[in-house]
């Protein structure tokens, strides 16, 4: 389900991914209360059509920061297979190290288990979370 992380981390995140490669979904953010069912779509300012998807490779780095994770949305389709993948479908096509396997496959990726491990600061702790985790904090 596509999401955005909100205001309680800072914007930048540093996601890791071990294991299996996968795409990931990049959505602009939607609306207010208002079409909140409809994306839109239309190029970006570095010419990246939305929708579109980061291919995330095995033992790849993802940094997000900025206006790419203030303004835009993410999350990962529940297939077994991502298809149609391909320089037009790809915003990081041209950085892969497996786009030309990925092209004879024919633009197919059989998914398998996946672990990503995400970096983030968070600046806003919940009253909850505070005091559990204050207790376990010595002065």
């Amino acid at each position: 389900m596509p999401h955005e992380d909100g205001d309680a981390y800072a914007d930048v995140v540093a996601t890791v991914s071990l294991g299996a490669a996968l795409c990931l979904d990049v959505l602009p953010l939607r609306g207010d209360d208002e079409g909140k069912d409809e994306v839109e779509t239309g190029k970006t300012e570095l010419g990246y059509q939305l929708p579109t998807r980061i291919f995330q490779e095995q033992r790849s780095l993802l940094v997000t920061t900025g206006r790419a994770y203030r303004e835009l949305m993410h999350g990962i389709s529940s297939v077994e297979v991502d298809e149609g993948l391909g320089e037009e479908s790809v915003a990081n096509w041209c950085l892969l190290g497996n786009c030309e396997r990925l092209a004879q496959e024919g633009g197919r990726n059989v998914r398998g288990t996946r672990v990503s491990l995400t970096y983030r600061d968070v600046l806003k702790v919940s009253t909850a979370a505070s005091k559990v985790l204050g207790g376990l904090i010595k002065k």
